[in-house]
């Protein structure tokens, strides 16, 4: 049985089988549950969770208004990755291309700084994808960013 997150992001997509392809194949994402005749897939990535939902360019109460490329403008998704260089290496191995190249960034939490090496992709559709992975805690004398 699945565990579900207080917060799961669902995507229409323009073609399911291009996300499985993006999402699983090449992240390495994990199919929970899918209702192919639906063009529903629910996956998970280290305790993300994200439905994906083909679009059915039809009047649905899911759609707010006319979808055009990218979708998602406005939002990135942040997804833990225990390995952000492998993972942006086997992107880029499979002919995506970093929105964003990794780099290390260090955020104020009260007295601390915590840490990330992050980097940003764009999925098939355009949504933006942010992985980071933890680097630690530090004292917050350090500069800010």
């Amino acid at each position: 049985m699945v565990t579900f997150n207080k917060l799961i992001p669902e995507l229409i997509v323009s073609d399911i089988k291009a996300s499985s392809r993006f999402y699983c194949k090449i992240i390495g994402f994990s199919v929970e549950y899918e209702r192919p005749n639906d063009g529903f897939m629910f996956i998970s990535y280290h305790g993300s969770q994200l439905m994906l939902e083909q679009d059915d360019h039809e009047e649905s109460p899911w759609r707010v208004g006319p979808l055009q490329k990218p979708y998602g403008r406005g939002m990135n998704l942040s997804i833990d990755c225990p390995d952000v260089r492998a993972l942006a290496k086997t992107l880029i191995g499979s002919g995506y291309e970093l929105h964003k190249p990794i780099e290390e960034c260090w955020y104020k939490e009260n007295n601390l700084l915590q840490g990330q090496s992050n980097f940003l992709v764009l999925d098939p559709d355009g949504y933006l994808l942010r992985f980071a992975q933890y680097l630690g805690s530090k004292s917050s004398r350090n500069e800010l960013r």
